[in-house]
């Protein structure tokens, strides 16, 4: 005769498997989510990271252009240079009332009244007439960067304007300085502080400065 089960360890048994396979079903589904997130994981990152690092970033930087527009315009006393030679040195001295003065722009000339010009974007930061230089424009520039115009005969700015790169500051003009020079323009240009040929920064991006 068999034996049967009785029902409450029927029940029981029952019981059991349900609670088995409940966990065995959670234990998979966990399993998968896992290996899901890490594919997600992986794929964001493959995406999105790598991407920032081979996207090219557009230069929006500008090229420092010559104060004037004129192409018959041409440099009358250049900038003294410390280490060059001693020919070159004296020719980019400035003599006033039996006087040698260093040069510390570029003196640029061969017409009259030709216009004077920004070389970058700027907000004009002084205006003042000198008895020895005429009538100076100082305006400053982002990176570190000054440009000053000097010998003007006309100003077309005043103080806290912002102007444009090649907007016309003013016109070029004689100076008790350099008399014997004609009308002229008298460039300087500060680079952090310092005095600087403005010949060797011509064409060149600011962010290279």
């Amino acid at each position: 005769m068999k034996r049967r089960l009785k029902k409450p360890v029927i029940y029981m048994l029952y019981g059991i498997g349900f609670v088995l396979l409940v966990t065995i079903s959670f234990t998979l589904e966990g399993v998968f989510s896992k290996k899901e997130l890490k594919e997600d994981t992986k794929y964001v990152s493959d995406t999105s990271i790598n991407r920032k690092k081979v996207t090219p970033v557009i230069s929006t930087d500008t090229k420092i252009i010559r104060p004037y527009n004129d192409s018959d315009i041409k440099i009358l006393l250049n900038y003294y240079d410390y280490k060059a030679e001693e020919d070159s040195q004296k020719e980019s001295l400035i003599v006033y009332e039996n006087t040698y003065m260093q040069s510390s722009g570029i003196t640029y000339g061969g017409k009259d009244n030709f216009d004077i010009v920004s070389v970058l974007d700027g907000k004009v930061t002084n205006v003042k007439e000198d008895e020895l230089l005429g009538n100076i424009v100082e305006v400053t520039h982002d990176n570190g960067i000054i440009s000053i115009y000097q010998s003007l005969s006309e100003v077309k700015v005043k103080v806290g304007d912002s102007i444009k790169q090649g907007e016309i500051i003013g016109k070029s003009g004689e100076c008790k300085l350099n008399s014997n020079l004609g009308s002229n323009l008298y460039f300087e240009l500060i680079i952090n502080g310092n005095l600087v040929n403005p010949e060797l920064y011509y064409d060149k991006l600011v962010n290279e400065i």
